[in-house]
């Protein structure tokens, strides 16, 4: 299967893949079912579309494989009723990258690691520079561990697009904490397996929770589809089902569904 390069994500791709991918990343660890809807924004597709049902692969492929949609291409009436109902207000990505900016400001103890602000945008530096002090390493960095509360589609997390105006966001410009630890891990792994190392410990560093199933699963899956850009970047390849199952699991752990 080749894992297109788009922002909106099409289950039935993930489906046709592979089946268990797809239901790994439904999976809500802490019932062992999978996560439910928590919103009525689709029942008129039937009970089994209700806040409290829980989403199932076939809901959501086939004929409705594309009904999960990022917000930006949610129509405008939908997109007011879920800030209405359930304070659903998604942060442009110049300021997801100002405040994630300050976070390594303060572990790096200097300004403008990672990019240059101007304005609405920034440029990306070259190369990330660890303190001369040993005491904050690139390894340091990869394991410190952040969490997105109501994370929505996880844009302080991963930053495939602009959850705001659906822009794409090349690789290297790209301002996510999961994001900027993934390039750390790409700049300073000798090896794959260091690489593969690595990059699973970014992930198993990294936490978010969100009360709507479908913006749970985008989440989920702008992880899932970061680990592919990321590896095609650094390794040249694209991830073995066994992989993406292995990272798909820790997603699946570390990004919950909760009321925030």
């Amino acid at each position: 299967m080749q894992f297109e390069e788009k922002v909106d994500v099409i289950e039935e791709d993930i489906a046709l893949y592979s089946r268990e991918l797809l239901d790994i990343l439904l999976k809500d660890r802490t019932t062992n079912k999978n996560i439910i809807w928590a919103t009525s924004d689709y029942i008129s597709y039937g009970e089994s579309y209700t806040a409290t049902e829980h989403i199932d692969a076939n809901l959501i492929t086939g004929a409705h494989s594309k009904l999960i949609q990022p917000r930006v291409a949610k129509a405008h009436e939908q997109k007011n009723s879920r800030t209405r109902d359930k304070a659903e207000v998604f942060t442009p990505s110049w300021i997801c990258n100002a405040q994630n900016n300050l976070v390594d400001e303060h572990w790096f103890g200097c300004p403008d690691v990672f990019n240059i602000p101007q304005n609405n945008t920034w440029t990306a530096t070259e190369r990330i520079v660890f303190p001369e002090d040993k005491q904050h390493t690139w390894k340091d960095y990869v394991d410190a561990r952040r969490i997105e509360v109501s994370c929505g589609e996880a844009p302080y997390l991963v930053s495939r697009y602009d959850t705001v105006t659906g822009d794409p966001i090349d690789l290297h410009s790209r301002i996510g904490l999961l994001d900027r630890k993934l390039r750390v891990v790409t700049e300073n792994a000798s090896d794959e397996s260091e690489w593969l190392k690595w990059a699973y410990r970014a992930y198993e560093s990294i936490y978010g929770f969100e009360l709507l199933g479908d913006n749970l699963l985008l989440a989920r899956e702008n992880l899932l589809y970061t680990f592919i850009d990321y590896m095609r970047h650094a390794l040249k390849r694209t991830p073995a089902l066994n992989e993406l199952k292995k990272v798909a699991t820790i997603i699946s752990w570390n990004l919950w569904q909760m009321d925030g």
